[in-house]
C-alpha cells in the first residue's frame, strides 16, 4: 500500500523524537558558548558538521559572510528552506533564544532528509548570521540565496504562542551636523554650534513623534557631542533607530527625518548629513497558508497558537526581507510566561530550561511536517504562492 502524507508526518515525528536528545545537546552547546554578529564561527562549524555528517551538501561562506552557510539535500523544485539563527546578544548571551531556532531548524532538516531523502525535491538548511545586528538574511536575499525556493520556514521562542509575527520594518540612520568652532567667551558670535543643532533635532523629533501612526517611532542617541566645554562644537552626530509597521511607512518616516534635519540645519546655520547606517529590515509578511499548516502540526504536540494581539509589535527581523521574496512563516512559541520579555537575563535562562526543551522538539517536528507538506503537496505550494502574490499586489496598490 502506498505511503500517505499522514504516514510521512508520522515518520518525521519519529525521526525528530529519536533525535530529541541530540538536538537539545546542540541547543545547550550553543547556549553555553554565545557568539555575536558575523563571528559565530563555532556555532556555524557545529551546525554544518551535523548536516554534512548526515549527508547534506554544505556550502560555507555564503554571500561573502564567513559564518553563513547553505546545506542541501536533493535538488531542483519544489524547494523549501529552513532558517537557522545562531547569533547571541552581547552581554546577555542567548537572550533571544537563537540556540533553539538553530537546533529546531537543524532537527527539521535532518528529519525531512531522513524520511524523504531528497526524493520530494530539495530541502535546504540556511545558516543566517547576525540577525541581532547586521542582517545576514538581508545579505543572503540580495545574493539570490532564496531564488528558486518555494517556502522559508522558521520559528522563534518567545513569551506568546502566536501564529504569526507582528514584526516591523526598521533601519538606523546617522545624522551629523557641521558648524564652526569658536571660543564660547572670547568670540561666541563666530561659533556655529553643531551640538545645539543636534539637540534641536531631538526636540523636533519629539514633537513629530506625537503624531506618528501606530508602530512608527524614532529613538536616537548622541554618538558625538563635542570635544571640550571651552570650544563651540563644530561637529555633532546622532544615531537614530527608525521603526514602522510597514516598509512603506518606514520610507515615509525616513523622509520625515531628512526634512527635520534639513530644517534644523537651515534654522541654525549648520550643514546636515543624513545617511543610512545599517542594513534595512523590511516588515514581515506572514504567509497564512503555511502558518496554518505549522499551527496544525504544532497542535498535535499540545501547543495551540492564536493570532497576535492587535497593536502589539515584537520588534524587527531580517526575516522580513526573506518574506518579500518567498512565502515565509515566523511563528512565536512561548518558553516563559507573558510577564517576561526576551533580551533579558531571565529569557536567556529560559532558553536552556525544561520548557524550552519541550518547545524545541515540538517546533522541530512542526517545521519538518510543514516542510514535507510544501514538498509533497502542489496544491499547498500554489495556494501559498497565490497568497504571497496577492499580498504583494495589495501593497503595490497602496502606493
Amino acid at each position: 500500500m502506498a505511503r500517505t502524507l499522514d504516514d510521512v508526518h508520522e515518520d518525521i515525528r519519529q525521526q525528530v523524537a529519536g533525535r530529541a536528545g541530540a538536538l537539545w545537546d546542540v541547543a545547550l552547546r550553543l547556549h553555553a558558548d554565545p557568539e555575536y554578529a558575523f563571528a559565530e564561527h563555532r556555532a556555524a562549524a557545529l551546525l554544518t558538521g551535523e548536516l554534512e555528517g548526515a549527508g547534506f551538501t554544505v556550502e560555507r561562506g555564503t554571500a561573502g559572510m564567513p559564518t553563513a552557510f547553505v546545506a542541501r539535500s536533493g535538488e531542483g523544485r519544489p524547494a523549501v528552506a529552513l532558517l537557522l539563527e545562531y547569533d547571541a546578544l552581547p552581554g546577555l548571551g542567548h537572550a533571544c533564544g537563537h540556540n533553539l531556532i538553530a537546533a529546531a531548524g537543524l532537527g527539521a532538516a535532518l528529519a525531512v532528509h531522513a524520511v524523504l531523502g531528497g526524493s520530494g525535491g530539495c530541502v535546504t538548511a540556511v545558516g543566517t548570521p547576525a540577525e541581532e545586528g547586521g542582517g545576514g538574511k538581508a545579505v543572503e536575499v540580495e545574493a539570490g540565496v532564496f531564488d528558486g525556493v518555494d517556502a522559508a520556514l522558521m520559528f522563534h521562542p518567545g513569551v506568546y504562542d502566536w501564529r504569526r509575527a507582528p514584526l516591523t520594518a526598521q533601519v538606523q540612520y546617522r545624522v551629523a551636523f557641521h558648524g564652526r568652532a569658536a571660543h564660547p567667551t572670547g568670540n561666541p558670535t563666530e561659533g556655529v554650534d553643531a551640538l545645539a543643532a543636534l539637540v534641536e533635532l531631538f526636540n523636533v523629533l519629539a514633537v513629530v513623534g506625537r503624531r506618528l501612526p501606530e508602530a512608527s517611532h524614532v529613538q536616537g542617541i548622541v554618538t558625538h557631542g563635542g570635544t571640550a566645554t571651552n570650544i563651540v562644537p563644530e561637529f555633532a552626530e546622532g544615531l537614530f533607530g527608525l521603526r514602522a509597521a510597514t516598509s512603506r511607512a518606514l520610507d515615509e518616516l525616513i523622509g520625515q527625518l531628512r526634512e527635520c534635519a534639513e530644517g534644523v540645519a537651515r534654522a541654525t546655520g549648520t550643514r546636515a548629513e543624513v545617511e543610512r547606517a545599517t542594513v534595512r529590515y523590511d516588515h514581515f509578511r506572514d504567509n497564512g497558508v503555511l502558518s496554518d499548516r505549522f499551527a496544525a502540526h504544532l497542535s498535535a504536540a499540545g501547543i495551540a497558537l492564536t493570532p497576535p494581539v492587535p497593536g502589539v509589535y515584537l520588534g524587527s527581523s531580517d526575516v522580513g526581507n526573506v518574506s518579500t521574496r518567498v512565502p515565509a512563516i515566523h511563528p512565536f512559541v512561548a518558553i516563559m510566561g507573558e510577564d517576561g520579555s526576551d533580551h533579558t537575563p531571565e529569557f536567556a535562562a529560559a532558553a536552556a530550561s525544561g520548557r524550552a526543551r519541550e518547545v524545541l522538539t515540538a517546533a522541530a517536528g512542526a517545521l519538518a511536517c510543514t516542510a514535507a507538506d510544501v514538498l509533497l503537496r502542489p496544491d499547498l505550494r500554489e495556494a501559498a504562492w497565490a497568497r504571497h502574490r496577492a499580498a504583494e499586489a495589495a501593497e503595490a496598490g497602496e502606493g
